[in-house]
């Protein structure tokens, strides 16, 4: 008896395994000419078997080229069509794993770090200032989510230019945001949605006594 753990794995399951037996038979043919007419007939089994094959553009060809498949390549038949080339399945590409243990500041993130990257590489003007001067103000908000009290603009500079190897620096003429207007604005955006949630809260209440 033949039990399912010891078969070999079906190259193209969807034939099922009588077909890729008759494969290896017709492998095993010496006769060139015989092989080729069970070639033929092995062909109009498969067609019949894959009935829903005859609505696939250039049904026969496929056949033939499934039937190479099954034979790993490895079959001597005159063909009607191109014989297939085996290729290496190389599977997808690898997905690059993203440590964040690489980063110095964690509170700062991926994409600050990314823009300063970005900066180095700029030639020096105007450009190039303004965008430290944005990446300045960015860090020092995200530096006040991770530390809530203060810091101050000589900390942002260090950092600034640890991430950059020494590439970039706060100058005295940017304009960088106070501590405190920080930490306003995010109190009052804090409040406004502290609002908004109690108001949706108190309707979703009304709402529910109509009922």
């Amino acid at each position: 008896m033949e039990y399912n753990s010891t078969r070999v794995d079906l190259i193209m399951p969807e034939y099922g395994r009588a077909i890729h037996k008759m494969v290896d038979h017709l492998k095993t043919i010496e006769n060139r000419e015989d092989r080729n007419k069970a070639a033929l007939a092995l062909i109009d089994i498969m067609g019949v078997k894959n009935p829903h094959l005859r609505d696939v553009e250039d049904f026969t060809h496929k056949l033939w080229d499934h039937l190479f498949i099954m034979a790993d390549y490895e079959l001597d038949v005159d063909s009607p069509y191109p014989i297939p080339q085996k290729t290496v399945d190389i599977g997808p590409d690898k997905i690059e794993y993203f440590d964040d243990s690489k980063i110095k500041f964690k509170f700062y993130g991926r994409t600050v770090r990314d823009i300063i990257q970005k900066a180095t590489l700029m030639e020096e003007g105007k450009e190039k200032e303004a965008l430290i001067e944005i990446i300045a103000n960015l860090m020092k908000k995200f530096y006040l989510n991770y530390n809530k009290e203060s810091v101050e603009d000589e900390v942002i500079n260090q950092h600034l230019q640890d991430l950059s190897n020494g590439a970039l620096r706060i100058k005295e003429t940017y304009n960088i945001d106070s501590t405190l207007d920080i930490l306003s604005q995010k109190n009052k955006r804090r409040k406004r949605s502290n609002n908004n949630n109690n108001k949706n809260y108190r309707k979703k209440k009304n709402n529910q006594k109509r009922f």
